[in-house]
């Protein structure tokens, strides 16, 4: 299997590389681009669709041959909802940096008749989930409910220090619909300040597959099986970028059984 920690590769240039190839699944790709004021991003799309979110800083964008303008409004990802770009299958898109930019390209199998299109920070309000120390932050950038991709859904979430985040641990790896959903799934983790670091374990029922992992900033994590929470350390904040895909646009995961008293907990201390 794979490594699931990946470590960015220098800290300019495409910085971040996954492929169905190299995380041995089939679905889901993530690059990620550090780029200076100047430089163009551009790739084919293929048979796959992509995502382009904005993490930070601004950029001038073009998509299926039609101009989306400057792109992008927060300089850090701890500043703001984000401005992203879906970009269907057999299309292309450029990106040319108007300030420092870190861009991430998110992709998944394409298909259908979708359009190129912008999806400006507010589409999707950013809500709350959890109570206590297990609070997040969460802005959907292409849920499963927005009808505007094949197989992408992409989602930010910041978890104030100190937090647990996607737990209680769930997971979504197998296709029971309406019970539970394939989806493979990769982290992109930011840290506030960047000097810092959080923890992320991937574990199965059966501990086939059980890897903690210390993540700092701008290091990817690979899910593809199993639970999968995240730990923050006091006094810094976490971002993650998540991309997940599977064989259907759906969003369906079972929660550990042993660990599903929080959630009662948690609807408790809700209502009080």
């Amino acid at each position: 299997m794979p490594n699931l920690l990946i470590k960015p590769n220098g800290t300019h240039g495409r910085v971040t590389h996954v492929t169905p190839e190299t995380a041995g699944w089939s679905y889901v790709g993530f690059d990620l681009h550090r780029m200076k004021p100047g430089e163009i991003a551009a790739a084919e799309t293929g048979r796959r669709e992509v995502c382009l979110v904005f993490v930070s800083g601004r950029g001038t964008a073009t998509a299926d041959g039609e101009s989306f303008g400057v792109l992008g409004a927060r300089m850090s990802p701890f500043e703001g909802p984000p401005h992203a770009l879906y970009v269907p299958a057999g299309s292309n898109w450029s990106v040319t940096a108007e300030t420092e930019l870190e861009l991430a390209v998110c992709s998944a199998p394409g298909g259908g008749e979708h359009k190129a299109k912008a999806i400006p920070p507010g589409t999707h309000p950013q809500i709350v989930r959890g109570t206590g120390s297990n609070v997040r932050h969460v802005t959907n950038i292409m849920p499963e409910d927005d009808g505007s991709a094949h197989s992408l859904l992409v989602v930010e979430v910041i978890t104030p220090e100190g937090h647990t985040s996607s737990y209680p641990p769930h997971k979504h790896d197998r296709d029971d619909p309406p019970n539970e959903s394939m989806l493979e799934e990769t982290y992109y983790h930011r840290l506030n300040p960047p000097q810092g670091f959080a923890f992320q374990r991937v574990y199965t029922d059966d501990r086939s597959l059980d890897e903690a992992m210390a993540v700092e900033d701008g290091d990817v994590t690979l899910v593809p099986r199993g639970y999968h929470p995240c730990a923050t350390c006091h006094g810094y904040d976490l971002y993650y970028l998540n991309v997940m895909a599977g064989p259907k646009r759906v969003w369906k995961f079972h929660n550990a059984e042993e660990h599903e008293w929080l959630l009662q907990r948690q609807t408790d201390e809700g209502s009080a």
